[in-house]
Formats: C-alpha cells, sequence, structure tokens
C-alpha cells in the first residue's frame, strides 16, 4: 500500500472548490452534532528561534464518510530574511480512521487557504442575501484569491472591490480575475457596501466601521488567528448577527477576542455557531425569524476544515492517479 506525496500545486489541481465546500460544510455538521473530536490546537513556542509550532488534529464522520489527520504548522518571523523561507509553512498528514495507515501527507499551506475559501463560502451561503452578486475584499494577499473562488461558487458575483494599502497587489489581483469578473480597486467602505465582504489583513487596530458597510452585508471576518488582532470596530460587531465557527477559538483568538477580553462584547452578542446554522437549529439568512441587517462570520480556522479539505484532496488524486505515491511504511513486496 502507497502513501501519496501531495506538494502545494497538487493541492491546489486536486482540490475541487466546490467538492470542498460540501465537506467543509459536513464537517461543521458533524461537529455541531458530536460526530467529530477536535482536541484544542497546541503549541510548541521556541522563542530562541522566534517562532513556534502548532498541531491540529481531528476525525470526524459525516455519515457520508469519515477522515482523519492532523495539521502541523509554523509560525517563524525570521524565516524570509534569514533562511529564504516561507513565515508559515503547514504539513498535512491524512491516515485511515480504520487502520491508521498513512494515505497522504501533503502540503497545508495551500490546503489552509482552500479550506479558509470555503469556510467564508458556506458562512455567505447561509448568511448572505439570496441575489448577491458584489463582493468586497480587504486585504488582497493570498488569502484574498481563495476568498472570491469559493464564495463566487455559492453566490452569482459579478462585481468585486478590492481594497488593499499595496497598489502592486491590487493590480495584481485585478489582472487575476479580470476575464472572469468586473474587477476594480476601491476604498474600504466601497468594498464594505457590497452584498458581502471578505476582511482577510492582519491588523490589530479596526478598520471596518459601520459606516463601511450596507444595511445587508454579509462580513466574513477571515484576518483575526492570533490574540489581539481586531479588523472590525466594536460598534459594527455590537450592531450585527454575529455567528462564530467554535466559541473557545474565536473569543482566545477570533475577530471578537478584543472586545469579548474587555467585556465589550458577551455571549449574549454572538447569535450561535456556524454548525447550528448549518444543521438547522438557528435560522439563517432565509429562515423564519433568521438573520436579517448585518452580519458577521468569525473564522479562526478549525482542524476539522483541514481532515475535510484533506480528504476531498486524497478522494480526488487516488481516483485521477495524482501525486506521487511511495512506501513510507517500507512495506511493499
Amino acid at each position: 500500500m502507497q502513501t501519496l506525496l501531495l506538494n502545494s500545486d497538487d493541492v491546489d489541481e486536486n482540490a475541487q472548490m466546490d467538492r470542498v465546500i460540501d465537506a467543509v460544510e459536513g464537517a461543521f455538521a458533524a461537529y455541531e452534532r458530536g460526530d467529530a473530536q477536535m482536541p484544542p490546537k497546541s503549541y510548541i513556542d521556541l522563542p530562541e528561534y522566534n517562532g513556534d509550532f502548532r498541531s491540529m488534529p481531528a476525525y470526524m464522520d459525516t455519515g457520508d464518510w469519515d477522515a482523519a489527520g492532523i495539521k502541523w504548522v509554523n509560525v517563524h518571523t525570521d524565516n524570509p530574511e534569514a533562511f529564504d523561507l516561507p513565515t508559515v509553512m503547514g504539513t498535512m498528514v491524512y491516515s485511515d480512521p480504520q487502520t491508521a495507515f498513512p494515505l497522504a501527507i501533503m502540503d497545508g499551506t495551500e490546503l489552509t487557504m482552500k479550506r479558509t475559501g470555503a469556510a467564508a463560502a458556506v458562512a455567505t451561503d447561509h448568511l448572505a442575501v439570496a441575489d448577491a452578486s458584489s463582493l468586497g475584499i480587504v486585504g488582497a494577499g493570498v488569502q484574498s484569491y481563495t476568498q472570491l473562488e469559493a464564495i463566487a461558487e455559492v453566490r452569482d458575483i459579478e462585481e468585486v472591490v478590492v481594497s488593499d494599502l499595496d497598489e502592486e497587489r491590487v493590480a495584481r489581483f485585478i489582472d487575476a480575475f479580470a476575464d472572469r469578473f468586473e474587477v476594480r480597486a476601491g476604498s474600504i467602505s466601497e468594498a464594505g457596501h457590497c452584498d458581502v465582504l471578505s476582511t482577510v489583513t492582519p491588523v490589530e487596530t479596526p478598520i471596518v466601521g459601520p459606516d463601511d458597510v450596507g444595511e445587508h452585508t454579509h462580513v466574513n471576518a477571515m484576518g483575526a488567528d492570533a490574540e489581539g488582532k481586531h479588523e472590525l470596530a466594536d460598534e459594527l460587531l455590537l450592531d450585527a448577527t454575529i455567528v462564530i465557527d467554535d466559541h473557545e477559538q474565536c473569543t482566545h483568538s477570533g475577530e471578537i477576542n478584543v472586545p469579548y477580553a474587555a467585556g465589550t462584547l458577551t455571549d449574549d452578542d454572538v447569535y450561535g455557531e456556524i454548525g447550528e446554522i448549518v444543521v438547522g437549529n438557528r435560522a439563517g439568512r432565509a429562515g423564519d425569524g433568521g438573520v436579517t441587517g448585518v452580519s458577521v462570520f468569525d473564522s479562526t480556522g478549525l482542524a476539522i476544515q483541514d481532515v475535510a479539505t484533506a480528504h476531498v484532496v486524497y478522494e480526488y488524486a487516488d481516483d485521477n492517479d495524482n501525486g506521487y505515491p511511495f512506501d513510507l511504511l517500507g512495506l511493499a513486496e
């Protein structure tokens, strides 16, 4: 039996976005039903190297398939300048739950981008207005690309407004999508007055205020992934319907972590978790008595999303003879 080795290009090729969105939605549902195991993210702090390691294991049973795996990811801030390496790297080990055989070892960085885009798409599908046709993006880094790719799978996006202080990044983004969408540069407020807004910045001082969004804008707050990060003004959060991916992670390191720690925002201000909406325990935008006005999805990124995406990547690669099979355990005759 062979283990598939899948580099970043392989992950990109085999992560069919519509299938990834379905799998991530299934993961949220399994987590809500109690059919998933996801221990808290663990950290190994390495101050002597100005970095850390993070391990993210998970198992889930969606009813149609089950899957297990672990993502091993780092943040080493000196890497680009000192070693010509990325600040963040990730490796995903995807295993057969029945036997524990390592079915695949794959790049976790591209995987993370795909599953993060898919999570925003799931939230958008449940929380944005049904006829949403415009998407604003604040932050034109690598994650902005999968935000558009994924959200365009669940809504008929025609107009895209991208805002970033780096004009070259904006130009690259526009060039990448000019043949598919009406895409242009704009201010944060112009982006925020689209039907859907995704924020993908690492800021610690809010840059999107209540006047920067429309009356029914759905906001995917994707940038905050560590304590102290904060993209949306407290006034915007307090006026909005807030949906989170996981209470522990969001209150510690998600978009709501700063006002939550200060007591400005409490559990009473949180509408619910995305899994509750996916399984129908809470209404989304379309449900009776459901979400109106501005909605915010606070996404920290969960290990179940990584495993669900790895499942899609592995199954597609295995079916299409993609990747590099090798005898990791030395079991070949």
